[in-house]
């Protein structure tokens, strides 16, 4: 199995915030509960969180938290989606299923 950029990724998952990040996303509902912004219901139904959320959540500045999104994206394993001033993120499941049958695969 081929897959672009595998360093990178292992470098953006090398970092404790970033994996916590992601596992926040697989279960917002859990880990954000009143998000700042709600979500318009086309975006709930494929659900995101607004970067101010994270940031709160993870208790770092807001340009760190979307200095790490931004690499999180750059690899494929979020999506964002922006709706005014608001940018959501989520993640990108199909991407994170590709990384986990590389590993099971090649590693």
């Amino acid at each position: 199995m081929y897959m672009k950029n595998p360093v990178e990724l292992f470098k953006v998952l090398s970092n404790e915030t970033r994996l916590d990040m992601l596992k926040w996303l697989k279960h917002p509902m859990e880990h954000f509960d009143q998000p700042a912004e709600l979500l318009s219901k086309s975006l709930n139904e494929r659900g995101g969180i607004c970067v101010g959320d994270i940031t709160e959540k993870a208790g770092l500045s807001q340009s760190t938290v979307s200095h790490y999104l931004t690499m999180m994206q750059k690899v494929g394993l979020v999506e964002s989606e922006r709706h005014g001033k608001w940018t959501y993120y989520r993640r990108n499941e199909e991407r994170i299923q590709e990384v986990a049958a590389f590993i099971e695969k090649e590693l």
